[in-house]
C-alpha cells in the first residue's frame, strides 16, 4: 500500500516561507535597481538633450545678433545714452513725441492733427502679444474713426521687446520699416501696421525675416524701390554713460526708434505696451470690441 508523504513540520513550513519571502524581497529590489538605473540614463539623456537644445538656442541666438548686427540703435554696446528726438533724423510725417500722428483716411491724413480733433494716442511693440490682441479687437474700430473724422490718431511704435526675439533686434527691424512706410509711402501706413500683426511673432523667436517684411508691405502696394530700403544702413556716432563717442553704422531710422522709445518711457515712465490715451487720460477698456470707439465717440460731444 502506497504510504503518504510526512506533512511538513512547522519549523520546515516557516522556513521555506522565511526563504520565499528573502527570495521575493531581493527579485524586488534587482527590479528596484534596474528602474532606478534606467531612471537616472533616462535622466542623462533629458539633461544632455535639454543641454543640446539650450547650446543650440544660444548659438542661434549669437548668430542672429551677428546678422542684425547693424540694426539698433547702438546695438552690442554697454551703458548707451538714447538720443533725443531733436538729435534724430525722424520720418517726415512723425510729430515732435515720437507720434506718427493721422487724422483721416489715405496719405493725405498721415502726418497732420486735425484741429479740435480728439487725440487718440496708442503706444505699441510689434512683439508684444497684447498689442496683437488690441490690433485685433480695434483695428477695424480705428480704420472707422479716421474715415468719420473728428479724431487723430497717433500711433507710437516702441522697440521695448528686442531682447525677446533671439537676437535678432525684431522690434526695431520693424519699427524702422514702419518708418520708411510713413515717409515713403504714407498711404499705405496704417495698412502696413495691422499687417504686422496679422503675421505677429510669438515672444523667444526671431520673428519674420526683413525678406517677408518687405513682402508683406508689397502685398499691399507699398513699391519695391521703398521696401528695398528696409535695410538701408547710415553710419553715426553714440554717446555712452561713460562719456564716451563711439562709432556706429545702423538701419535708417533706428535712432529714430530709439529716441522714441526714450521719449515714451518719458511721457508715460510706467510705460507697458499696449498704451492707449484719450485726450491725455489712459484708456483701460479697450479689450472689449467696440469699448474704444465708443469712448472716443463720447469724447467728441
Amino acid at each position: 500500500m502506497p504510504t503518504n508523504d510526512p506533512r511538513p513540520t512547522k519549523a520546515v513550513r516557516r522556513d521555506e516561507a522565511r526563504a520565499k519571502a528573502a527570495q521575493m524581497r531581493k527579485e524586488q529590489e534587482r527590479k528596484a535597481k534596474r528602474n532606478r538605473l534606467l531612471a537616472i540614463g533616462g535622466l542623462v539623456v533629458a539633461v544632455v538633450a535639454l543641454v543640446a537644445v539650450v547650446f543650440s538656442i544660444l548659438n542661434q541666438n549669437k548668430a542672429n545678433e551677428a546678422a542684425n548686427s547693424n540694426v539698433a540703435y547702438g546695438q552690442g554696446a554697454e551703458n548707451v545714452i538714447a538720443p533725443a528726438l531733436d538729435d534724430v533724423t525722424a520720418p517726415a510725417p512723425a510729430n515732435d513725441k515720437g507720434g506718427i500722428p493721422v487724422s483721416g483716411p489715405g496719405a493725405d491724413g498721415v502726418g497732420t492733427a486735425g484741429e479740435g480733433d480728439v487725440d487718440l494716442t496708442i503706444y505699441f511693440d510689434y512683439m508684444c502679444p497684447f498689442c496683437g490682441q488690441f490690433d485685433e479687437t480695434n483695428a477695424g474700430d480705428l480704420d472707422a474713426m479716421l474715415e468719420e473724422g473728428g479724431v487723430t490718431i497717433s500711433y507710437h511704435p516702441v522697440a521695448i521687446l528686442d531682447h525677446l526675439s533671439a537676437g535678432s533686434s525684431y522690434s526695431t527691424r520693424t519699427v524702422n520699416a514702419t518708418a520708411i512706410v510713413a515717409d515713403k509711402s504714407p498711404e499705405h501706413f496704417t495698412a502696413f501696421v495691422n499687417a504686422l500683426y496679422k503675421d505677429q511673432p510669438e515672444e523667444g523667436t526671431s520673428g519674420l525675416t526683413d525678406a517677408e517684411i518687405a513682402q508683406l508691405a508689397e502685398d499691399l502696394g507699398v513699391p519695391a524701390e521703398v521696401t528695398a530700403t528696409f535695410t538701408d544702413t547710415v553710419d553715426g556716432t553714440f554717446a555712452t554713460q561713460d562719456e564716451e563717442s563711439v562709432e556706429g553704422t545702423w538701419r535708417t531710422f533706428a535712432p529714430w526708434s530709439a529716441a522714441a522709445t526714450n521719449q515714451a518711457g518719458t511721457d508715460l515712465p510706467k510705460l507697458s505696451t499696449p498704451a492707449v490715451l484719450i485726450n491725455g487720460e489712459p484708456f483701460e477698456g479697450w479689450q472689449t470690441p467696440g469699448a474704444l470707439k465708443q469712448a472716443v465717440d463720447a469724447a467728441k460731444s
